[in-house]
C-alpha cells in the first residue's frame, strides 16, 4: 500500500521537474538573451521623425472610427487622395501611447523588436535543427535589422514576414494545415505595411520552385509532395482574396508597386531609399554573407536550394538598391545560412541541460532588460534633442499664424505637436511626390530655384527650418525675412514687410 501510494507523488515530482526543465531550458535562455538585446538596441532609438505622424494617424482612426483616404495634414496638396496602407499598425502605436505615453511607445518598440528576434531565432533553429546555430541566425537578423529599428509600421511588417517564413516551413515539414494560417496573416498584413507584397512574392517563389527537381553541383531543387503543392496553391489563392480586406481596395494592394515605379524623387533623395554603400558596415556584411554562401557551395560543404538562392538574390538586389531593405535581406538569408551551418556546432541535448543555471541567466537577462528601459525623462530628452520642441513652444506663445514652411524632417513632429498648423511637407513622400510638392521643395531647399519663388507661391508667412539647412543662411539676405527664434535644432524666420 505504501509503495503504491508513493507512486503518484513521484510522478507529480517528475512532472514538475519536466515542466521546470522545459521553461528554463537552454533554448529558452537563448531567447531571453534576445529580449535583453532588443531592449539594449532600441533604448536610444525613440524619436524617429516619422513616428509622430504615424501616432497622429492612429489617434484619428481611434477617435473617429474613420480611416482617412485624403491628405488631412498639409495645406500644399489640396487634400489629395492618399493610401492609408499602414493604418492598423498606426492604431497599435497610438494604443501603446494611450496606455503609457512615451514609455508606452518605447514598450511597443521593445516588444516588436524582441518578437521579431525571437521569431527569427525559432525560424532559424527549425531550419538548422540546432538551437545554437539558430541563435547565430537570429544575431544575423539583428545585425541587419539595426538599419531600421524604430517606432514605425515596418517593424510589424517585418515581424509578419518572419512569421510567414515560419508558417511556410512548418507547412512543408510538419503539417499542411499550417498553410491555412497564411490568408488571415495577409488580411492583417495588407493593413499594416506594404511589405505584404514582398511576402506574397516570397510565397509564390516557393510555390514555383516546389514543382522542380534537379541537381547541378551544389545547387538542388526537390519537388514537394503533390498534396503540399496543392495546399499551398489553394492557400495563396485565398491570400490574394484576403488582400481586398482593406479600406481602399485595389489601390492599397498596388501601393508597393507605386512606391517603386512612380516615386523616383523619393527613391533618389530620401536617405533610407538610397543605394546601400559598401562602406556601410551592413554593406560589407552583405557582401561577406553572400560570398560565404557561394564559397561553401563551391567547396561542396553545403547545398544551396533553388528557392533559397532565389530569395538571396531578391534580398540582395533590394538591399543594394535601397538601404532600408537590408533589414529584409537579413530575414530572408538567415534561415539559409543557419541550415548551411547546421553541422558546425553540436546541437542541443536536453539530457545535458542545466535548468537551474538557465533560470539564473534568464532572470539576469530579464533584469537587464528592465533596468535598461529608459525613464520618461530620458525619452523626453531624446525628443528634445532631435525635434523642434522649443520652437513649437515659441510658435504657440507668440501666436504665429499663416502658411508655414517647415523642414522635411520636422513635418512629422509638427503634425503631432502643432496639429492646428497644417504643414508644408512631412515624411509621407508619396502624396507630396504625386502632387509635385516634393520636387518643388527639393529644388528650393537645395537652392536650385529662386528662394522667393516657392515662398510667394504658397504665401508662406513663417519658416521653421533645421539649423543646418542652407536656407538659414539665405533667408536673411532676401530683405523681407527676419530671424525670430533660434536654438541648437531649429531657426524660425518671419516674413517682414518689404522696405
Amino acid at each position: 500500500m505504501s509503495a503504491a501510494g508513493a507512486t503518484p507523488g513521484r510522478k507529480s515530482d517528475r512532472g514538475v521537474f519536466k515542466a521546470f526543465s522545459a521553461i528554463f531550458s537552454f533554448p529558452a535562455m537563448l531567447a531571453s538573451l534576445l529580449v535583453a538585446l532588443a531592449m539594449l538596441t532600441v533604448r536610444s532609438r525613440f524619436d524617429d521623425p516619422d513616428m509622430w505622424w504615424h501616432l497622429r494617424m492612429g489617434e484619428i482612426v481611434c477617435a473617429t472610427g474613420h480611416i482617412p483616404t485624403t491628405d488631412i495634414f498639409s495645406y500644399t496638396t489640396n487634400h489629395h487622395s492618399w493610401v492609408p496602407h499602414e493604418w492598423l499598425s498606426q492604431v497599435t502605436i497610438y494604443a501603446a501611447y494611450e496606455l503609457g505615453g512615451y514609455r508606452g511607445l518605447m514598450l511597443w518598440l521593445c516588444l516588436t523588436t524582441a518578437s521579431l528576434l525571437v521569431a527569427g531565432y525559432l525560424l532559424c533553429s527549425l531550419y538548422a535543427g540546432n538551437s545554437k546555430i539558430g541563435m547565430a541566425g537570429a544575431m544575423l537578423i539583428w545585425f541587419f535589422a539595426t538599419a531600421g529599428t524604430a517606432i514605425r509600421p515596418q517593424m510589424i511588417g517585418y515581424l509578419l514576414l518572419t512569421i510567414e517564413l515560419l508558417l511556410l516551413h512548418l507547412g512543408l515539414t510538419r503539417s499542411r494545415r499550417w498553410f491555412a494560417a497564411l490568408p488571415p496573416l495577409f488580411a492583417i498584413w495588407v493593413n499594416c505595411h506594404g511589405s505584404f507584397f514582398l511576402g506574397l512574392a516570397t510565397a509564390f517563389v516557393l510555390l514555383l520552385c516546389s514543382g522542380l527537381e534537379f541537381r547541378a553541383g551544389s545547387l538542388a531543387a526537390a519537388r514537394w509532395p503533390a498534396g503540399a503543392r496543392r495546399a499551398l496553391a489553394i492557400s495563396m489563392f485565398f491570400c490574394l482574396l484576403a488582400l481586398f480586406l482593406n479600406p481602399v481596395g485595389i489601390h492599397q494592394i498596388l501601393y508597393p508597386l507605386d512606391t517603386l515605379l512612380r516615386q523616383p524623387v523619393s527613391l533618389k533623395n530620401v536617405q533610407e531609399w538610397m543605394p546601400l554603400q559598401i562602406t556601410d558596415p551592413r554593406g560589407g556584411a552583405l557582401a561577406a554573407v553572400a560570398a560565404g554562401i557561394l564559397l561553401l557551395a563551391a567547396m561542396g560543404r553545403a547545398e544551396i536550394r533553388l528557392q533559397e538562392l532565389a530569395l538571396l538574390i531578391v534580398g540582395a538586389w533590394l538591399a543594394l538598391n535601397h538601404r532600408r531593405m537590408v533589414f529584409v535581406f537579413g530575414i530572408l538569408v538567415a534561415p539559409m545560412v543557419s541550415r548551411m551551418l547546421a553541422d558546425w556546432w553540436d546541437g542541443y541535448d536536453a539530457e545535458r541541460d542545466h535548468p537551474a543555471a538557465n533560470a539564473v541567466l534568464i532572470a539576469l537577462a530579464l533584469a537587464a532588460a528592465y533596468l535598461a528601459f529608459p525613464s520618461s525623462r530620458n525619452l523626453a530628452g531624446q525628443v528634445a534633442e532631435k525635434s523642434p520642441v522649443k520652437a513649437v513652444e515659441f510658435i504657440k506663445a507668440h501666436h504665429l499664424a499663416g502658411p508655414m514652411m517647415n523642414d522635411y524632417v520636422f513635418g512629422g513632429y509638427l503634425i503631432w505637436a502643432l496639429p492646428e498648423q497644417p504643414v508644408f511637407i512631412d515624411g509621407r513622400g508619396d502624396v507630396f511626390e504625386w502632387t509635385s510638392v516634393l520636387t518643388d521643395y527639393g529644388r528650393w531647399a537645395t537652392l536650385e530655384s529662386r528662394p522667393n519663388e516657392l515662398l510667394d507661391k504658397y504665401r508662406v508667412a513663417f519658416c521653421l527650418l533645421s539649423r543646418d539647412s542652407p536656407m538659414v543662411q539665405v533667408l536673411p539676405l532676401l530683405g523681407n525675412w527676419g530671424e525670430a527664434y533660434s536654438d541648437n535644432q531649429s531657426v524660425i524666420f518671419v516674413r517682414t514687410p518689404k522696405v
